[in-house]
């Protein structure tokens, strides 16, 4: 038999996946259960930014929400 590593990325898929064991179709070798982390923390910091670019970025979003904000 052939080994297959899958990522399950729907939670329905991964239910599937789990009655095709139980009807012994197939094996999960291992089951990762680590939480999802969220984006924010994920790409946190890796811009890696000078004070200047990092103040620049900051001062480019204030002025881009501020023109959607006003009025046309």
């Amino acid at each position: 038999m052939d080994t297959v590593l899958l990522e399950i990325t729907n939670e329905k898929a991964y239910k599937l996946i789990q009655d095709l064991e139980a009807l012994d179709i197939v094996k999960i070798l291992e089951k990762n259960a680590k939480p999802k982390e969220s984006l924010s923390k994920r790409f946190a910091g890796s811009l890696n930014l000078t004070d200047q670019q990092y103040e620049d970025f900051q001062q480019h979003i204030i002025d881009s929400k501020s023109e959607w904000e006003r009025d046309i």
